[in-house]
């Protein structure tokens, strides 16, 4: 690669999220306010997941004694320091704020991903906006994504065998299929990722971070804006499977009963 050639940034889960979540020349959401931030939430949860920094113990999360390098070690020591656990859904409800997404989206300018850009109203208020600065990091995670959605996340004999914290760490495509039957919880830090079956010949294993990318992409409503072509109904079964996802998606629902009652008085 030389010097005039853009080099892909390696992003977290959050980051990820909102690039792919955001139009590239006007800087806007492409889903509503409320699912971005809530989704971020979700997405903050996912990355200390499998960084290996909380874990889900029955139906709480809980804090380990890891102690990775990571952008989230606010939200990491705000769940630490709770006297009593909550679960995956409340710790969404606490973290989706305009103020995380704002801190994860003025990350990504400082790397040169996208630009900050300020819009006037009235002459007064101005919202942010985040047009994209530098097209690598979103084009290497499309071509990640489009490899997983041709390889086993496409296979119609897929199946729910759950990937652990370790496996997360380093995700051999060889024998991915038989480590997973070792998980020890039904709920692992990454979501549905390998098969019970052999993969197709060739096929590409997803690895965790990406299929952890495409729950919760379908949980915000986004999977199928950008893939309109791919195996929805697979990813339906990611998003339902890996609980970052899942208390997003029972979050949004929550959220949209509550403005359709309000709709109504």
């Amino acid at each position: 690669m030389d010097a005039e050639t853009p080099r892909a940034v390696e992003l977290s889960l959050p980051q990820a999220f909102l690039l792919l979540a955001t139009n590239d020349k006007d800087g806007k959401p492409e889903v509503p306010v409320f699912a971005l931030r809530t989704t971020t939430a979700g997405a903050i949860l996912a990355e200390l997941a499998l960084l290996g920094a909380i874990e889900l113990q029955g139906k709480h999360i809980r804090a380990t004694d890891a102690a990775p390098k990571t952008d989230f070690l606010h939200e990491l020591e705000l769940i630490r320091g709770k006297s009593r656990p909550h679960t995956p859904k409340a710790w969404v409800a606490i973290l989706e704020g305009r103020a995380e997404v704002r801190r994860v989206y003025e990350g990504m300018a400082a790397q040169g991903i996208v630009e900050h850009v300020g819009e006037k109203h009235l002459g007064r208020f101005r919202a942010m906006r985040y047009p994209e600065k530098d097209h690598a990091s979103e084009e290497a995670l499309l071509k990640k994504i489009q490899a997983t959605l041709s390889g086993a996340l496409s296979d119609p004999e897929a199946s729910a065998s759950q990937v652990t914290k370790a496996e997360a760490e380093a995700v051999d495509a060889g024998t991915i299929a038989a480590e997973a039957a070792d998980a020890k919880t039904p709920d692992a830090a990454t979501p549905d990722a390998a098969t019970r079956a052999p993969a197709k010949p060739g096929a590409q294993a997803p690895d965790a971070r990406t299929t952890a990318l495409i729950a919760l992409l379908q949980a915000a409503g986004l999977f199928g804006k950008l893939f309109p072509e791919a195996n929805r109904s697979r990813a339906s079964e990611l998003a339902r499977s890996y609980w970052p996802s899942r208390a997003v998606e029972d979050e949004l629902r929550l959220i949209r009963l509550a403005e359709e009652e309000a709709a109504t008085l």
